[in-house]
């Protein structure tokens, strides 16, 4: 088993609340945190067809059968049981009692949020980052095999090829997850729409162009994004103003929360590709974004990243707020230390007081210059992303 970052938020707040609430991506490890944090849990899944008649049929039957600890596992299908759980834990003083997991973030929000709001804490898990593949001695130093590779645990625990792994990933999420949250008739358009987001990946989104290229109107895009985003394929990082008294790029930007996901969607079907294709910086930045992600979610606090881009070209590709001033990071693929890296780092600083700044990139070097931090890509977790 590996061990998942994520652990001591979780024992911590089963401490606080009488139920947690995780989510994640399908396959990204939540069902095995969750069996192997001890305390005696009893499982149930609901994908099991026999378990979740038994819940639809006699919810308080169920759950009074379920012990005195218990997990639920996609409780998403059975929506019944929330008003019920609400039942159990108003009548408990016990904190820890419940563990709910699902892979649909907007179905299990809606759903708490009706029945059990102030009850739960919510914890989310990504696939495995890369200090945690380091330390289970299951990674290489090469960033193309990471981005090739990506983190779903099941592809290092079965040892899977990647081009075996995902695509039958796609197909599953395809028929199963999709048919759950919106009824979308042509599978195959939805599936190419999906391939169309992988070729934005670290761009700005132009709802416009992604309607026009995938055949359908950007109501429809906006709504398949909203489908994509609440079952964790992508996620978008907003804006920043930061009171720059500057016309600002007021777009999202597209990322995938993993980057073997995105590649097999590129076609991308072995890591020598990525040494010349054309998206290869595009990836090595989603890669550093969902390294930082991983950093917030495993501590248990919610992301807070923005990017900088003005009218005039003057840009930083992550921006977080800090107390006491801002942090600048710019995200470079290459293994060479340039002064083009730090020009805009250099701007900014002249307009904040108390700033921060660094560089991540995939040169070896650490210097510090001009008072800008570089950082090699393996060392992510060495910026202090939280904030006590």
């Amino acid at each position: 088993m590996i061990d998942r970052n994520i652990e001591k938020a979780l024992f911590t707040l089963l401490q606080k609340y009488p139920a947690i609430n995780i989510t994640g991506p399908r396959q990204s490890g939540k069902t095995t945190l969750a069996k192997n944090i001890g305390g005696n849990y009893n499982y149930f899944s609901l994908e099991n067809p026999d378990t979740r008649l038994f819940a639809e049929s006699d919810p308080r039957g169920f759950l009074r059968s379920a012990g005195e600890k218990f997990i639920l596992d996609e409780v998403q299908h059975v929506p019944e049981l929330f008003s019920y759980l609400q039942e159990i834990l108003d009548n408990s003083t016990e904190n820890g009692k419940v563990i709910l997991l699902g892979s649909q973030s907007f179905l299990m929000n809606q759903h708490i949020s009706q029945s059990l709001a102030g009850r739960v804490a919510y914890l989310k898990l990504l696939p495995l980052s890369y200090s945690e593949l380091k330390s289970a001695k299951l990674t290489s130093q090469n960033i193309d095999n990471i981005l090739f590779n990506g983190g779903y645990p099941r592809l290092y625990s079965e040892n899977i090829d990647p081009i075996h792994f995902f695509p039958n990933y796609i197909e599953t999420y395809l028929q199963r997850d999709i048919r759950l949250l919106r009824n979308i008739e042509n599978l195959t358009t939805f599936a190419r729409f999906i391939k169309l987001c992988a070729g934005r990946v670290g761009n700005i989104l132009d709802f416009s162009s992604l309607a026009t290229d995938a055949g359908i109107s950007v109501n429809t895009v906006k709504s398949w994004l909203s489908v994509l985003e609440a079952s964790y394929i992508l996620y978008f990082v907003q804006p920043w103003s930061g009171n720059v008294n500057r016309r600002m790029i007021k777009s999202p930007k597209l990322y995938f929360y993993d980057t073997g996901l995105a590649c097999s969607l590129l076609n991308i079907e072995q890591e020598k590709q990525l040494e010349t294709f054309y998206l290869r910086g595009n990836l090595f930045e989603n890669f550093v974004f969902s390294e930082l992600l991983k950093i917030r979610f495993n501590a248990g606090v919610p992301a807070n990243y923005y990017f900088l881009r003005d009218s005039k070209g003057v840009e930083v590709d992550c921006v977080q707020e800090l107390p006491d001033g801002v942090r600048f990071i710019e995200i470079k693929s290459s293994a060479t230390l340039s002064a083009d890296h730090i020009k805009n780092l250099l701007l900014l600083k002249k307009l904040f007081s108390n700033t921060e700044d660094y560089v991540v990139y995939a040169g070896q070097e650490e210097p510090f210059y001009h008072n800008v931090k570089f950082t090699n890509w393996q060392n992510i977790e060495q910026i202090n992303t939280i904030s006590r």
